[in-house]
């Protein structure tokens, strides 16, 4: 027999059902997608284990157990001394002061900075030690400056040295170097000559 009231129940269902399939297939998307959208990083243990931005990278690092908290300058050609308490300038940037381990989340002591080019003429490097807070000496610091172009695929050492700082407030040129326009080093610029960067105003 004909019943008016159950006309199109069918129909109903099956809407019913094609809503409920879309809705667990939009949901098993998300589910599917959720891992990519934002992908864990890269593990890593070193520093500098992996190809630094920048074109000349000057890094340093010293004793990872010492609360001391020793501070990298670096001046490029015709710009201003960077440091702690000028964390940029025209060319390099300081990607971090370092305290040494006081205030610290790791337990790595290093401070590395990086340019935006390569000009030619001479760059400095210093170290400054700021505080010691172990009051240990001497305090040995490992300085290395990198130099990385469009002709090579990595970044080429060319200078790299030990610097020994003795007390708090000294102030010691690690390496002063000049580059060519192809950002090469030039022939017998590589020395040491102290030239002060933390005092030199901007």
């Amino acid at each position: 027999m004909y019943d008016p009231w159950n006309e199109g129940d069918d129909t109903g269902t099956v809407f019913r059902d094609m809503i409920t399939l879309a809705l667990a297939g939009f949901v098993c998307m998300v589910l599917l997608l959720l891992p990519h959208i934002n992908p864990k990083g890269k593990e890593g243990t070193a520093v500098a284990s992996e190809e630094p931005p920048g074109n000349v990278i000057v890094e340093a690092r010293w004793d990872d157990k010492l609360r001391t908290d020793i501070d990298l300058w670096v001046q490029a050609p015709g710009d201003v001394p960077v440091g702690y308490s000028n964390k940029s300038g025209l060319i390099f940037n300081l990607l971090r002061d370092d305290l040494g381990s006081y205030a610290d989340p790791t337990e790595v002591n290093f401070e590395t900075s990086y340019s935006r080019g390569v000009p030619p003429g001479e760059y400095t490097v210093n170290l400054h030690l700021f505080r010691n807070l172990d009051n240990v000496s001497p305090i040995w610091v490992r300085v290395v400056a990198r130099v990385k172009t469009e002709n090579q695929a990595g970044a080429g050492t060319i200078a790299a040295t030990r610097v020994r700082l003795d007390h708090e407030g000294q102030e010691i040129t690690a390496f002063r170097f000049s580059l060519t326009e192809q950002g090469e080093l030039v022939p017998g610029s590589l020395h040491a000559l102290h030239k002060p960067l933390r005092s030199v105003k901007g």
